[in-house]
Parts: structure tokens; sequence; C-alpha cells
């Protein structure tokens, strides 16, 4: 039996955002427009982050990827979040951080680390082990 769309971004949604306390895309979304925040929620998390053609850990490593080179602090929270939630681990995440800096350079691979050293003090997951 197939998944409705509208099952399939339940599921998504909770297996990326679960235990996420800070404000979501969206939850900003519906503060403004609930029909569009549905439509938006069903097309990127029901559709686009439910696509079985890659897996969950990597489709969140290529978003922590994108979203350090792009600058998008917020944005990239959520999706190292999202990573530790499907099974990334704490130095994967890093070592991928670590990568951009040959195309986004070394500040935006400074700013990344400082967002990863951020959630992972949040989850007690600070210090890291050697």
């Amino acid at each position: 039996m197939t998944q409705s769309l509208s099952q399939k971004t339940k599921k998504t949604a909770a297996l990326y955002f679960k235990d996420i306390k800070e404000e979501k895309p969206f939850d900003l979304w519906r503060a403004f427009d609930k029909e569009l925040a549905k439509d938006l929620s069903l097309f990127i998390t029901g559709q686009m982050y439910a696509r079985e053609k890659i897996p969950h850990t990597t489709r969140q490593l290529v978003s922590v990827a994108a979203l350090t080179v792009l600058c998008r602090s917020d944005e990239l929270r959520l999706h190292i979040q999202a990573a530790l939630n499907v099974g990334c681990g704490p130095k994967e995440i890093a070592e991928v951080i670590f990568q951009t800096a040959v195309y986004g350079g070394v500040p935006a691979c400074n700013a990344g680390l400082k967002v990863l050293k951020s959630v992972l003090e949040e989850r007690e997951l600070w210090p890291l082990d050697e």
C-alpha cells in the first residue's frame, strides 16, 4: 500500500525534525499563510526529502554542505539537527563542513563549525571524544 503525500510528509518531518525546540520553517510559514505553508511542506518534506533515491543520511550531509557554503546559519542549524536525528555522527558532519572550505572558503567553514558546535553543546555531545 502506498502512503499518501500527507502521510509521507508527516513521517519524514517526524524523522528529521523531532525534538527540535526552536521555530521550524513550517511554523514561520504557517503564521503568515496556512495554505501556502501546507503546500510548501507537502512539496519540500513530503516529495523532496522523502525521495528514496539516496539515504536520509546522505541527503542531510548534502544539505549541511550546501547551507554551509551559502552561509545560511538558521537553516544549517536545522539540518545539522536533522542530520543527527537520521544517524549522522558529529565527526562526520564536521568533516563535511571542513570539505566546504575548498568551495565556500574558510570563513564559511568556520561559521558552519560554530553552528555545529552550538548544536552539539545543546545536545550535550560537546566536547567530542577523541
